[in-house]
């Protein structure tokens, strides 16, 4: 099916290759329309198997354009009340997001060859236009009276908005990225000198080796997260109740559509699992939360996910959960102590066979006239509370992504509370990491003394071995051409 289908679209052949623009208006449609695809055929599948399919294709096709704009982060309304839905399930976000920047990466490589900016940006525009073009429509199928109805402007503008920042970013691939550094290096400059990292605003020194480890930072972040959903998984296995029974007891359809839908929703469990980890928590409706320290709950949907919160009360052994963030602080602690007492350059074997094999170039790159020195202690106590602001700041908004409301009145709100996810997060992040990173960069600096005292002692002894062999050698010659005189 996808060679016979897929490769003429894909490939825009004839006339139609020959012209970009048309064809990169055609990649977006075809973006938009895969996107679409993916939603619509599993929804249409439950219809068709489901045994109480007596009113047409109708409400099917509107569910599967009211995920497709939940899956954008589009806020929809339900039901005769209009209550709003605004939880995006990620996964779908994520798929749509990872397919717009790859649709414009296309389009770049084909429209921008040679350096034609103008061209890369024309074709990303193409793009995005098709994609939107798509979006019209669906909008327009949800509009009217139903289940589920799309807010027509609200929905347009949040499509328009992903589609236009992923189609960019996928467009501009391959190019030189240019940060607004000048107000970073204006900050940084009145700092004083020990606190201020010497090459964090360097892309192959400090400025890489924070990202590397904001990074790291997270992805700790999200193995609490999946331990923690993981662990209310077994528990509730454990436990044997009969929660989310009533979830499946609806038959075969209703089973697989309750799967599937938890599939979606997965990505926004860990992150929850993850504020739970952090300590603050997250709401489950109005006056209603979930945290280590004290579980409220008011009446919460049938749904299996659901089923996973905690039990009410107040937190005992749960309190250990919060362990787990620790993760979330080592590895950037221990790369930021490393590059700190390197001078702000990664040590390890793949930089040191680069040097090797170009020292001029590093030597004019990186080091400058000579080796730099390590870094200040209160500097690297700035990149480590550097790197927990970019953490917290990351956290705050993937809190406030994963969550939104469930329906109107105490369900207007489901998710961690964005500002306390995030301070949590720069808080434990700064405690973890800064006294393993002063730790690492002061056990590095004893090291790499200890090597070179080490190093001076096997040099000295070396030159003087050298220097009474060459004596002896000489004292020998002398001896030997005076016994060739007296002779």
């Amino acid at each position: 099916m996808t060679q016979l289908m897929g490769r003429p679209i894909l490939e825009v052949p004839g006339e139609l290759g020959a012209r970009p623009v048309l064809s990169a208006l055609l990649a977006g449609v075809r973006t938009a329309l895969i996107g679409l695809a993916a939603v619509a055929v599993p929804v249409l599948g439950l219809w068709v198997v489901t045994p109480y399919a007596d009113d047409g294709a109708t409400g099917a096709v509107r569910l599967a354009g009211a995920l497709w704009l939940l899956g954008h982060g589009a806020p929809v309304l339900r039901g005769a009340a209009e209550a709003p839905l605004t939880v995006t399930p990620l996964l779908l976000g994520l798929l749509t997001t990872v397919q717009l920047y790859r649709a414009g990466a296309r389009v770049g490589r084909r429209t921008g060859a040679g350096g034609a900016g103008r061209s890369r940006r024309g074709g990303a525009f193409a793009v995005w236009a098709g994609y939107c073009a798509v979006a019209v429509g669906v909008v327009a199928q949800c509009a009217g009276a139903g289940e589920f109805r799309a807010r027509v402007l609200p929905d347009l503008l949040v499509v328009a908005a992903l589609a236009g920042a992923a189609t960019a970013a996928g467009a501009r691939r391959g190019e030189p990225v240019r940060l607004p550094s000048g107000a970073w290096e204006r900050v940084l400059a009145r700092l004083p000198g020990p606190v201020r990292p010497p090459a964090v605003i360097r892309p192959v020194g400090g400025a890489e080796t924070v990202r590397v480890a904001v990074l790291a930072a997270g992805a700790g972040l999200l193995a609490a997260g999946s331990a923690v959903l993981a662990g209310a998984a077994l528990l509730a296995a454990m436990d044997g109740g009969d929660r989310p029974a009533a979830a499946l007891a609806g038959g075969p359809a209703a089973v697989a559509g309750t799967v599937l839908l938890g599939v979606l929703l997965l990505p926004n469990a860990v992150l929850w699992g993850a504020a739970y980890a952090l300590g603050p928590g997250f709401a489950v409706g109005t006056g209603a939360v979930a945290a280590p320290t004290r579980t409220v709950l008011g009446p919460v949907p049938e749904f299996p996910l659901l089923a996973l919160l905690p039990d009410p009360g107040a937190g005992g052994w749960r309190l250990l959960v919060c362990l787990l963030p620790v993760a979330a602080g080592v590895v950037p602690g221990l790369l930021l102590g490393r590059v700190a007492a390197a001078g702000g350059r990664p040590e390890g074997p793949a930089e040191a066979e680069a040097a090797a094999g170009a020292p001029e170039r590093r030597r004019g790159e990186e080091t400058g006239p000579g080796p730099r020195p390590p870094w200040h202690a209160s500097a690297t106590v700035t990149a480590v509370l550097a790197v927990a602001l970019l953490t917290g700041g990351g956290a705050a908004l993937l809190g406030w992504l994963s969550g939104g409301a469930l329906a109107g009145g105490r369900m207007a709100w489901l998710g961690p509370v964005p500002w306390s996810t995030g301070l949590a997060a720069t808080v434990w992040v700064a405690v973890v990491a800064g006294p393993i990173a002063l730790v690492t960069r002061g056990r590095a600096l004893r090291a790499s003394a200890g090597r070179t005292g080490t190093g001076a002692l096997v040099l000295t002894a070396r030159r003087g071995a050298l220097l009474l062999r060459a004596r002896s050698y000489a004292a020998v010659v002398r001896l030997s051409g005076r016994a060739g005189r007296t002779e």
